[in-house]
Protein backbone atom coordinates (compact mmCIF):
# COMPACT_ATOMS: atom_id res chain seq x y z
CA UNK A 1 0.00 0.00 0.00
CA UNK A 2 1.34 3.37 -0.71
CA UNK A 3 1.82 6.31 1.51
CA UNK A 4 -1.14 7.86 -0.83
CA UNK A 5 -3.62 5.08 -0.82
CA UNK A 6 -3.28 4.79 2.77
CA UNK A 7 -4.13 8.89 3.14
CA UNK A 8 -6.86 8.41 0.78
CA UNK A 9 -8.25 5.18 2.32
CA UNK A 10 -8.10 6.75 6.14
CA UNK A 11 -9.75 9.66 4.83
CA UNK A 12 -12.93 8.08 4.15
CA UNK A 13 -13.44 6.78 7.88
CA UNK A 14 -15.73 9.77 9.19
CA UNK A 15 -13.70 12.25 11.27
CA UNK A 16 -15.09 14.76 14.37
CA UNK A 17 -13.99 17.84 16.11
CA UNK A 18 -11.69 16.80 19.26
CA UNK A 19 -13.61 16.84 22.39
CA UNK A 20 -13.48 17.25 25.81
CA UNK A 21 -13.23 13.58 27.79
CA UNK A 22 -17.09 14.17 29.01
CA UNK A 23 -19.05 15.41 26.17
CA UNK A 24 -21.09 12.93 24.97
CA UNK A 25 -23.53 10.56 26.70
CA UNK A 26 -20.62 9.26 28.92
CA UNK A 27 -19.45 11.83 31.99
CA UNK A 28 -15.62 10.75 33.42
CA UNK A 29 -16.73 8.63 36.36
CA UNK A 30 -17.40 5.08 36.73
CA UNK A 31 -21.10 5.89 37.81
CA UNK A 32 -21.44 7.57 34.21
CA UNK A 33 -19.38 5.09 32.38
CA UNK A 34 -20.91 1.97 33.89
CA UNK A 35 -24.00 2.57 31.57
CA UNK A 36 -22.03 0.95 28.58
CA UNK A 37 -22.74 -2.38 27.53
CA UNK A 38 -19.63 -3.84 28.18
CA UNK A 39 -19.94 -6.64 25.30
CA UNK A 40 -22.03 -5.94 22.52
CA UNK A 41 -23.59 -9.07 20.28
CA UNK A 42 -20.88 -8.63 17.41
CA UNK A 43 -17.85 -9.33 20.08
CA UNK A 44 -20.26 -12.27 21.70
CA UNK A 45 -20.31 -13.67 18.15
CA UNK A 46 -16.77 -12.91 17.15
CA UNK A 47 -15.15 -15.63 19.44
CA UNK A 48 -11.59 -15.68 17.74
CA UNK A 49 -9.35 -12.40 16.82
CA UNK A 50 -5.50 -12.21 16.31
CA UNK A 51 -2.87 -9.89 17.03
CA UNK A 52 0.79 -9.95 17.12
CA UNK A 53 3.65 -8.59 19.37
CA UNK A 54 6.12 -6.81 16.79
CA UNK A 55 8.09 -4.06 16.95
CA UNK A 56 11.86 -2.66 17.60
CA UNK A 57 11.99 -5.87 20.29
CA UNK A 58 11.99 -8.34 17.08
CA UNK A 59 15.21 -7.20 16.05
CA UNK A 60 17.15 -8.85 18.63
CA UNK A 61 14.81 -11.56 18.39
CA UNK A 62 16.26 -12.56 22.17
CA UNK A 63 14.13 -14.23 24.87
CA UNK A 64 11.27 -12.13 24.91
CA UNK A 65 8.97 -8.92 23.96
CA UNK A 66 11.06 -7.96 27.41
CA UNK A 67 14.36 -7.89 26.13
CA UNK A 68 14.29 -3.57 26.47
CA UNK A 69 14.40 -4.30 30.20
CA UNK A 70 16.40 -7.03 30.60
CA UNK A 71 19.06 -5.78 28.92
CA UNK A 72 19.58 -3.71 31.60
CA UNK A 73 19.42 -6.05 34.08
CA UNK A 74 22.52 -7.79 35.42
CA UNK A 75 22.01 -11.29 35.88
CA UNK A 76 19.28 -11.71 32.84
CA UNK A 77 20.17 -13.69 30.01
CA UNK A 78 19.41 -10.42 27.93
CA UNK A 79 22.15 -8.45 29.52
CA UNK A 80 24.66 -11.35 28.99
CA UNK A 81 23.69 -11.76 25.49
CA UNK A 82 23.88 -8.28 24.50
CA UNK A 83 26.94 -7.12 26.34
CA UNK A 84 28.18 -10.15 24.26
CA UNK A 85 26.83 -9.27 20.81
CA UNK A 86 26.06 -5.54 20.78
CA UNK A 87 28.58 -4.49 23.97
CA UNK A 88 26.99 -3.07 27.33
CA UNK A 89 23.88 -0.72 26.90
CA UNK A 90 26.09 2.52 27.49
CA UNK A 91 27.29 1.91 23.96
CA UNK A 92 23.95 0.10 22.33
CA UNK A 93 21.45 1.31 24.05
CA UNK A 94 17.64 -0.18 23.05
CA UNK A 95 17.02 2.91 20.55
CA UNK A 96 20.45 2.04 18.19
CA UNK A 97 18.10 -1.08 17.05
CA UNK A 98 15.26 1.38 15.75
CA UNK A 99 17.15 1.53 12.69
CA UNK A 100 17.48 -1.93 11.85
CA UNK A 101 14.00 -2.56 12.53
CA UNK A 102 12.82 -1.95 8.64
CA UNK A 103 9.67 -4.22 7.82
CA UNK A 104 10.56 -4.10 4.27
CA UNK A 105 8.36 -7.34 4.03
CA UNK A 106 5.30 -6.34 5.99
CA UNK A 107 2.21 -6.64 3.59
CA UNK A 108 -0.52 -5.97 5.21
CA UNK A 109 -3.18 -7.07 2.98
CA UNK A 110 -1.81 -10.34 2.97
CA UNK A 111 -1.12 -10.72 6.98
CA UNK A 112 -4.65 -10.04 6.88
CA UNK A 113 -5.57 -11.73 4.70
CA UNK A 114 -3.91 -14.86 6.16
CA UNK A 115 -5.47 -14.03 9.89
CA UNK A 116 -8.98 -13.68 7.81
CA UNK A 117 -7.97 -17.29 7.00
CA UNK A 118 -6.90 -18.79 10.27
CA UNK A 119 -10.76 -17.81 10.95
CA UNK A 120 -10.20 -14.50 12.81
CA UNK A 121 -13.67 -12.28 13.25
CA UNK A 122 -11.19 -9.06 14.57
CA UNK A 123 -7.39 -8.31 14.02
CA UNK A 124 -4.95 -5.78 15.01
CA UNK A 125 -1.80 -5.06 16.09
CA UNK A 126 0.03 -4.15 19.68
CA UNK A 127 -0.72 -0.22 19.00
CA UNK A 128 2.72 0.17 21.65
CA UNK A 129 4.24 -1.98 24.34
CA UNK A 130 6.24 -1.12 27.42
CA UNK A 131 9.06 -0.06 24.98
CA UNK A 132 7.36 3.22 24.24
CA UNK A 133 7.26 2.60 20.47
CA UNK A 134 4.39 3.60 18.49
CA UNK A 135 3.52 1.64 16.05
CA UNK A 136 1.58 4.45 14.19
CA UNK A 137 1.98 7.58 12.61
CA UNK A 138 1.82 9.60 15.68
CA UNK A 139 2.20 13.42 16.74
CA UNK A 140 2.68 12.70 20.31
CA UNK A 141 6.41 10.87 20.01
CA UNK A 142 9.10 11.08 17.47
CA UNK A 143 9.34 7.61 18.42
CA UNK A 144 6.97 5.80 15.94
CA UNK A 145 6.95 3.74 12.82
CA UNK A 146 5.95 6.34 10.40
CA UNK A 147 9.07 8.53 11.34
CA UNK A 148 11.23 5.87 11.97
CA UNK A 149 12.52 2.25 11.45
CA UNK A 150 9.64 0.89 8.87
CA UNK A 151 8.97 4.45 7.91
CA UNK A 152 5.08 3.36 7.45
CA UNK A 153 2.09 3.86 9.28
CA UNK A 154 1.64 -0.13 10.77
CA UNK A 155 -1.33 0.74 12.67
CA UNK A 156 -3.07 2.82 9.60
CA UNK A 157 -2.25 0.37 6.80
CA UNK A 158 -3.34 -2.43 8.94
CA UNK A 159 -7.10 -0.74 9.69
CA UNK A 160 -7.77 -0.06 5.88
CA UNK A 161 -7.01 -3.78 5.24
CA UNK A 162 -9.19 -4.97 7.66
CA UNK A 163 -12.21 -2.82 7.05
CA UNK A 164 -11.77 -4.06 3.44
CA UNK A 165 -11.58 -7.29 4.84
CA UNK A 166 -14.84 -6.41 6.52
CA UNK A 167 -12.80 -7.68 9.92
CA UNK A 168 -13.57 -5.67 12.79
CA UNK A 169 -9.93 -3.81 14.34
CA UNK A 170 -8.08 -4.40 17.89
CA UNK A 171 -5.21 -2.37 19.16
CA UNK A 172 -3.56 -3.04 22.46
CA UNK A 173 -2.02 -0.58 24.89
CA UNK A 174 0.64 -1.87 27.07
CA UNK A 175 2.60 2.06 27.64
CA UNK A 176 1.09 2.19 31.35
CA UNK A 177 4.64 0.92 32.47
CA UNK A 178 6.47 3.21 30.62
CA UNK A 179 7.03 6.17 32.54
CA UNK A 180 10.36 6.21 34.42
CA UNK A 181 9.04 6.43 38.30
CA UNK A 182 12.49 6.33 40.26
CA UNK A 183 14.22 9.42 39.12
CA UNK A 184 14.19 10.12 42.60
CA UNK A 185 15.79 7.28 44.31
CA UNK A 186 18.16 6.01 41.32
CA UNK A 187 20.83 4.05 43.27
CA UNK A 188 18.36 2.94 46.05
CA UNK A 189 16.55 0.71 43.26
CA UNK A 190 19.64 -0.36 41.67
CA UNK A 191 20.67 -1.85 44.37
CA UNK A 192 17.06 -3.29 44.08
CA UNK A 193 17.38 -4.30 40.94
CA UNK A 194 21.19 -6.45 41.21
CA UNK A 195 19.50 -7.95 44.09
CA UNK A 196 16.31 -8.85 42.51
CA UNK A 197 15.44 -8.49 38.66
CA UNK A 198 11.94 -8.39 39.34
CA UNK A 199 11.18 -6.20 42.52
CA UNK A 200 13.92 -3.25 41.60
CA UNK A 201 12.18 -0.85 39.21
CA UNK A 202 8.99 -3.42 38.48
CA UNK A 203 6.70 -0.33 38.11
CA UNK A 204 9.04 1.29 35.10
CA UNK A 205 9.99 -0.62 32.47
CA UNK A 206 13.30 0.60 31.99
CA UNK A 207 16.08 0.88 35.04
CA UNK A 208 17.42 4.25 36.01
CA UNK A 209 21.33 4.37 36.14
CA UNK A 210 23.22 7.29 35.21
CA UNK A 211 25.73 5.13 32.35
CA UNK A 212 22.21 4.32 30.44
CA UNK A 213 21.09 6.10 27.67
CA UNK A 214 17.70 5.46 29.06
CA UNK A 215 18.69 7.88 31.73
CA UNK A 216 19.63 11.00 30.08
CA UNK A 217 18.08 13.86 29.59
CA UNK A 218 17.58 14.20 25.95
CA UNK A 219 14.61 15.78 24.80
CA UNK A 220 13.84 13.40 22.05
CA UNK A 221 14.87 10.03 23.73
CA UNK A 222 12.65 11.05 26.95
CA UNK A 223 9.57 10.04 24.99
CA UNK A 224 11.21 6.68 24.30
CA UNK A 225 12.41 6.00 27.88
CA UNK A 226 9.61 7.79 29.72
CA UNK A 227 12.10 10.54 30.90
CA UNK A 228 9.00 12.79 31.28
CA UNK A 229 7.82 14.71 34.51
CA UNK A 230 4.73 12.71 35.48
CA UNK A 231 2.26 14.81 34.82
CA UNK A 232 3.15 16.21 31.61
CA UNK A 233 3.68 12.53 30.56
CA UNK A 234 0.04 11.09 32.04
CA UNK A 235 -1.35 14.25 29.77
CA UNK A 236 0.28 13.89 26.95
CA UNK A 237 1.65 11.02 26.36
CA UNK A 238 -0.17 8.04 28.02
CA UNK A 239 -3.47 9.73 27.53
CA UNK A 240 -2.35 11.42 24.47
CA UNK A 241 -1.68 8.08 22.82
CA UNK A 242 -4.67 6.65 23.89
CA UNK A 243 -6.50 9.27 22.42
CA UNK A 244 -4.68 10.09 18.76
CA UNK A 245 -5.44 6.19 17.79
CA UNK A 246 -9.10 6.40 18.46
CA UNK A 247 -9.21 9.50 16.85
CA UNK A 248 -6.81 8.15 13.72
CA UNK A 249 -7.93 4.54 13.27
CA UNK A 250 -11.34 4.23 15.30
CA UNK A 251 -10.80 0.83 16.85
CA UNK A 252 -13.65 -1.81 17.81
CA UNK A 253 -11.99 -2.96 20.57
CA UNK A 254 -9.33 -1.07 22.82
CA UNK A 255 -7.19 -3.38 25.26
CA UNK A 256 -5.18 -2.43 28.25
CA UNK A 257 -2.23 -4.85 29.44
CA UNK A 258 -1.41 -4.97 33.04
CA UNK A 259 -0.36 -2.00 35.37
CA UNK A 260 -2.57 -0.29 34.34
CA UNK A 261 -3.68 0.32 38.03
CA UNK A 262 -0.78 2.60 38.10
CA UNK A 263 -2.67 5.38 36.23
CA UNK A 264 -4.64 7.62 38.43
CA UNK A 265 -7.77 6.71 38.30
CA UNK A 266 -9.39 10.00 37.60
CA UNK A 267 -7.04 9.32 33.78
CA UNK A 268 -8.36 6.04 33.65
CA UNK A 269 -11.74 7.54 33.56
CA UNK A 270 -10.71 10.26 31.28
CA UNK A 271 -9.75 7.53 28.66
CA UNK A 272 -12.78 5.10 29.40
CA UNK A 273 -14.86 8.55 28.39
CA UNK A 274 -13.06 9.13 25.85
CA UNK A 275 -13.03 6.29 24.12
CA UNK A 276 -17.02 5.68 24.59
CA UNK A 277 -17.83 9.36 23.60
CA UNK A 278 -15.97 9.21 20.36
CA UNK A 279 -17.77 5.46 19.31
CA UNK A 280 -20.76 7.32 20.19
CA UNK A 281 -19.73 9.76 17.64
CA UNK A 282 -19.70 7.50 14.72
CA UNK A 283 -22.58 5.12 16.37
CA UNK A 284 -19.97 2.29 16.74
CA UNK A 285 -20.24 -0.52 19.20
CA UNK A 286 -16.84 -0.51 21.24
CA UNK A 287 -15.44 -3.08 23.40
CA UNK A 288 -12.86 -1.80 25.91
CA UNK A 289 -10.68 -4.91 27.77
CA UNK A 290 -9.07 -5.07 30.85
CA UNK A 291 -6.86 -7.17 32.39
CA UNK A 292 -5.76 -8.11 36.54
CA UNK A 293 -8.83 -5.73 37.96
CA UNK A 294 -7.74 -2.09 36.89
CA UNK A 295 -10.95 -1.36 35.66
CA UNK A 296 -14.42 -1.88 36.35
CA UNK A 297 -16.18 -4.75 34.84
CA UNK A 298 -19.22 -3.16 35.17
CA UNK A 299 -18.11 -1.38 30.95
CA UNK A 300 -15.14 -3.33 30.56
CA UNK A 301 -14.40 -7.41 29.61
CA UNK A 302 -12.21 -9.24 31.72
CA UNK A 303 -9.07 -10.93 30.10
CA UNK A 304 -7.14 -13.31 31.29
CA UNK A 305 -3.31 -13.99 30.17
CA UNK A 306 -2.43 -17.69 29.24
CA UNK A 307 -5.36 -18.63 31.59
CA UNK A 308 -8.78 -19.66 31.65
CA UNK A 309 -12.05 -19.67 33.81
CA UNK A 310 -12.65 -23.27 35.30
CA UNK A 311 -16.72 -22.95 35.26
CA UNK A 312 -19.06 -21.06 32.94
CA UNK A 313 -19.47 -17.64 33.48
CA UNK A 314 -22.87 -15.08 32.73
CA UNK A 315 -20.54 -12.48 31.51
CA UNK A 316 -18.42 -12.50 28.25
CA UNK A 317 -14.60 -12.72 28.65
CA UNK A 318 -11.50 -12.83 26.98
CA UNK A 319 -8.18 -14.95 26.99
CA UNK A 320 -5.67 -13.62 25.33
CA UNK A 321 -3.05 -16.85 24.24
CA UNK A 322 -0.03 -17.20 22.23
CA UNK A 323 0.91 -19.67 19.36
CA UNK A 324 4.37 -20.08 21.01
CA UNK A 325 5.38 -22.05 24.15
CA UNK A 326 7.47 -18.77 25.43
CA UNK A 327 8.20 -15.46 24.42
CA UNK A 328 4.99 -13.65 23.07
CA UNK A 329 6.96 -11.47 20.08
CA UNK A 330 9.56 -13.83 17.64
CA UNK A 331 12.95 -15.01 18.84
CA UNK A 332 15.49 -17.70 17.27
CA UNK A 333 14.72 -20.32 18.28
CA UNK A 334 10.62 -20.49 19.00
CA UNK A 335 8.76 -23.10 19.64
CA UNK A 336 5.21 -23.58 19.14
CA UNK A 337 2.00 -25.49 20.09
CA UNK A 338 0.43 -28.04 18.52
CA UNK A 339 -2.55 -27.00 16.21
CA UNK A 340 -4.35 -29.15 18.08
CA UNK A 341 -4.04 -27.93 21.65
CA UNK A 342 -4.85 -24.17 20.29
CA UNK A 343 -7.85 -25.34 18.81
CA UNK A 344 -8.91 -27.22 22.13
CA UNK A 345 -8.01 -23.89 24.14
CA UNK A 346 -10.47 -21.91 21.51
CA UNK A 347 -13.20 -24.70 21.94
CA UNK A 348 -12.84 -24.52 26.18
CA UNK A 349 -13.08 -21.20 26.22
CA UNK A 350 -16.31 -20.62 23.72
CA UNK A 351 -18.08 -23.04 25.84
CA UNK A 352 -17.64 -21.19 29.19
CA UNK A 353 -18.64 -17.75 27.47
CA UNK A 354 -15.46 -16.62 26.50
CA UNK A 355 -13.60 -14.98 23.30
CA UNK A 356 -9.97 -15.71 22.57
CA UNK A 357 -7.21 -13.26 21.46
CA UNK A 358 -4.56 -14.73 19.62
CA UNK A 359 -0.73 -13.81 19.50
CA UNK A 360 1.27 -14.44 16.56
CA UNK A 361 4.94 -13.45 16.61
CA UNK A 362 6.55 -11.38 12.98
CA UNK A 363 10.01 -11.17 12.45
CA UNK A 364 11.76 -8.09 12.45
CA UNK A 365 11.36 -8.15 8.06
CA UNK A 366 7.45 -8.30 8.43
CA UNK A 367 7.54 -12.11 7.47
CA UNK A 368 5.11 -14.55 9.59
CA UNK A 369 7.32 -17.94 10.11
CA UNK A 370 6.09 -20.72 8.25
CA UNK A 371 5.25 -22.93 11.29
CA UNK A 372 3.02 -20.17 12.54
CA UNK A 373 1.48 -20.17 9.26
CA UNK A 374 1.04 -23.93 9.22
CA UNK A 375 -0.78 -23.55 12.33
CA UNK A 376 -3.19 -20.84 11.45
CA UNK A 377 -4.37 -22.84 8.61
CA UNK A 378 -4.81 -25.46 10.48
CA UNK A 379 -7.23 -23.78 12.92
CA UNK A 380 -8.94 -22.03 9.77
CA UNK A 381 -9.46 -25.60 7.89
CA UNK A 382 -11.28 -27.04 11.30
CA UNK A 383 -13.20 -23.63 11.55
CA UNK A 384 -14.18 -23.65 8.11
CA UNK A 385 -15.33 -27.31 8.42
CA UNK A 386 -17.15 -26.95 12.11
CA UNK A 387 -17.45 -23.34 12.78
CA UNK A 388 -21.22 -23.33 13.02
CA UNK A 389 -20.19 -24.74 16.64
CA UNK A 390 -18.45 -21.52 17.48
CA UNK A 391 -18.87 -18.48 15.60
CA UNK A 392 -22.70 -17.13 17.27
CA UNK A 393 -23.11 -19.72 19.59
CA UNK A 394 -24.13 -18.97 23.40
CA UNK A 395 -23.33 -21.25 25.99
CA UNK A 396 -25.60 -24.14 27.34
CA UNK A 397 -26.15 -24.86 31.43
CA UNK A 398 -22.88 -26.42 31.67
CA UNK A 399 -19.30 -26.00 29.99
CA UNK A 400 -18.89 -29.75 29.54
CA UNK A 401 -17.62 -32.86 31.04
CA UNK A 402 -14.42 -34.87 31.31
CA UNK A 403 -11.09 -35.64 33.37
CA UNK A 404 -8.98 -33.20 32.56
CA UNK A 405 -8.71 -30.53 35.28
CA UNK A 406 -7.64 -27.18 34.76
CA UNK A 407 -5.83 -24.79 37.81
CA UNK A 408 -7.40 -22.47 39.61
CA UNK A 409 -6.68 -18.43 39.41
CA UNK A 410 -5.31 -16.58 35.75
CA UNK A 411 -1.86 -15.76 35.03
CA UNK A 412 0.05 -16.67 38.64
CA UNK A 413 -0.82 -19.92 37.33
CA UNK A 414 0.05 -19.40 33.54
CA UNK A 415 3.05 -22.29 33.62
CA UNK A 416 0.41 -24.62 35.04
CA UNK A 417 -2.18 -24.06 32.86
CA UNK A 418 -0.08 -24.57 29.70
CA UNK A 419 0.96 -28.41 30.81
CA UNK A 420 -2.71 -28.76 30.40
CA UNK A 421 -3.69 -31.37 27.70
CA UNK A 422 -7.78 -32.35 26.59
CA UNK A 423 -8.23 -35.76 25.41
CA UNK A 424 -11.12 -37.61 23.90
CA UNK A 425 -12.51 -38.36 26.90
CA UNK A 426 -13.51 -34.44 27.65
CA UNK A 427 -16.55 -32.55 25.77
CA UNK A 428 -17.46 -29.21 25.62
CA UNK A 429 -21.14 -27.75 24.74
CA UNK A 430 -22.29 -24.43 23.11
CA UNK A 431 -25.60 -23.73 21.65
CA UNK A 432 -27.37 -21.89 18.92
CA UNK A 433 -31.00 -21.36 18.87
CA UNK A 434 -32.81 -25.10 19.65
CA UNK A 435 -29.28 -26.68 18.49
CA UNK A 436 -26.87 -28.07 21.04
CA UNK A 437 -23.48 -28.44 19.79
CA UNK A 438 -20.81 -31.46 21.74
CA UNK A 439 -17.26 -31.23 20.75
CA UNK A 440 -15.47 -34.20 22.01
CA UNK A 441 -11.62 -32.76 21.87
CA UNK A 442 -9.94 -35.75 20.52
CA UNK A 443 -11.81 -38.51 18.27
CA UNK A 444 -13.32 -41.40 20.18
CA UNK A 445 -11.98 -44.32 21.17
CA UNK A 446 -14.50 -46.23 22.85
CA UNK A 447 -17.23 -47.87 20.29
CA UNK A 448 -19.97 -45.86 21.99
CA UNK A 449 -19.58 -42.50 23.83
CA UNK A 450 -22.34 -41.00 26.78
CA UNK A 451 -22.88 -37.43 27.58
CA UNK A 452 -23.63 -37.23 30.99
CA UNK A 453 -24.51 -33.54 30.36
CA UNK A 454 -27.90 -35.13 29.45
CA UNK A 455 -28.16 -37.51 31.92
CA UNK A 456 -31.97 -37.13 34.33
CA UNK A 457 -29.74 -36.45 37.19
CA UNK A 458 -27.83 -33.42 35.41
CA UNK A 459 -29.96 -31.79 33.35
CA UNK A 460 -31.82 -28.82 34.70
CA UNK A 461 -35.30 -29.36 32.70
CA UNK A 462 -36.56 -32.24 30.68
CA UNK A 463 -35.78 -32.25 26.99
CA UNK A 464 -36.80 -33.95 23.61
CA UNK A 465 -34.27 -34.30 20.95
CA UNK A 466 -35.55 -34.46 17.24
CA UNK A 467 -32.15 -35.80 15.78
CA UNK A 468 -28.50 -36.12 16.14
CA UNK A 469 -26.14 -36.01 13.58
CA UNK A 470 -21.55 -35.09 12.85
CA UNK A 471 -21.10 -31.90 11.70
CA UNK A 472 -19.38 -31.36 8.13
CA UNK A 473 -19.74 -34.84 7.71
CA UNK A 474 -22.39 -37.53 5.94
CA UNK A 475 -21.66 -40.61 8.43
CA UNK A 476 -24.66 -41.61 10.66
CA UNK A 477 -25.09 -41.30 14.12
CA UNK A 478 -27.00 -43.88 16.03
CA UNK A 479 -28.08 -42.30 19.19
CA UNK A 480 -30.51 -42.90 22.52
CA UNK A 481 -31.27 -40.67 25.59
CA UNK A 482 -31.19 -42.41 28.51
CA UNK A 483 -31.37 -41.91 32.02
CA UNK A 484 -27.23 -41.90 32.41
CA UNK A 485 -26.94 -39.44 29.56
CA UNK A 486 -26.98 -39.41 25.54
CA UNK A 487 -25.55 -42.63 24.40
CA UNK A 488 -24.00 -42.07 20.55
CA UNK A 489 -21.97 -44.12 18.25
CA UNK A 490 -21.00 -44.01 14.86
CA UNK A 491 -17.64 -44.90 12.56
CA UNK A 492 -15.22 -43.29 14.47
CA UNK A 493 -12.53 -43.41 12.02
CA UNK A 494 -13.81 -41.20 9.27
CA UNK A 495 -14.17 -38.19 11.88
CA UNK A 496 -11.72 -35.94 12.68
CA UNK A 497 -8.78 -36.79 14.96
CA UNK A 498 -8.51 -33.45 16.66
CA UNK A 499 -12.29 -32.16 17.69
CA UNK A 500 -15.62 -34.16 16.54
CA UNK A 501 -18.77 -32.10 16.75
CA UNK A 502 -22.12 -33.47 17.04
CA UNK A 503 -25.22 -31.59 16.39
CA UNK A 504 -27.60 -31.96 18.63
CA UNK A 505 -31.34 -30.90 17.88
CA UNK A 506 -33.76 -30.30 20.39
CA UNK A 507 -37.80 -30.23 19.78
CA UNK A 508 -39.19 -26.71 20.32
Amino acid sequence: MTKLSLILSLATLPVFAESSDGDGPYEANWESIGKHEAAPQWFRDAKLGIYFHWGVYSVPAYQSEWYPRLMHVPGTASYEHHQGVYGPPSEFGYHDFVPQFTAEKFDPEEWVNLFQEAGARFVGPVAEHHDGFAMWDSEITPWNAADKGPERDVTGELAVAAREAGLKFITTFHHARNLQRYADTAETEWAKLKENQWTGFFDSHYPLHSEYPNSKDESELNYLYGNIPEDQWLEEVWLGKVKEVVDKYQPDIVWFDSWLDSIPESYRERMAAYVLNRAAERDQEVVIVRKQDDLPLSFSVDDLEKSRKNELDPEPWMTDETLSNGSWCYTEGLTLKPAADVLHILVDIVSKNGVLLLNVSPKADGTIPEDQRQRLETLGGWLRQYGESVYGTRPWYTFGEGPTVQPEGSFENHQEFAKVKYSHLDTRYATKGNIIYATTLGRPENETITLEAFSEANLPEDISIDSVSLVASDESVTWTLEEDGLHLASVWEKTDDTAVVFKIVVAD
